[in-house]
């Protein structure tokens, strides 16, 4: 099993590390929620849990429950600026659907 990150969302969350000033890398993960299902969940980690899978990507490090690690295998974590938008992108093998306003997947 594997995650990944382009060298831009390595850079973007590194930056913000280093802003926030204490972390230790942050974690992917999903919920249960909207329209197709599931939907994606980023938050800084200070703390690593007993089960926690753990990626190193460059300088930074990806945190992953045993529960998400099996909808997120093979995904690539991207960050992207496309006009005056910018955020992440979920490069996700496992999505079969998404809804139509891309907030929610179903697997």
């Amino acid at each position: 099993m594997a995650i990944s990150m382009t060298p831009a969302a390595e850079q973007h969350v590194s930056r913000h590390l280093a802003n926030r000033g204490k972390g230790r890398g942050i974690r992917l993960g999903i919920k249960t929620t909207g329209c197709s299902g599931l939907s994606y969940v980023l938050e800084f980690v200070d703390n690593q849990e007993p089960d926690d899978q753990i990626f190193e990507c460059g300088a930074v490090k990806l945190f992953i429950d045993p529960k998400s690690l099996a909808y997120l295998d093979g995904t690539e974590l991207d960050y992207v600026k496309e006009g005056l938008n910018e955020g992440f992108q979920f490069n996700n093998p496992n999505v079969k659907e998404e809804c139509g306003c891309g907030e929610s997947f179903h697997v």
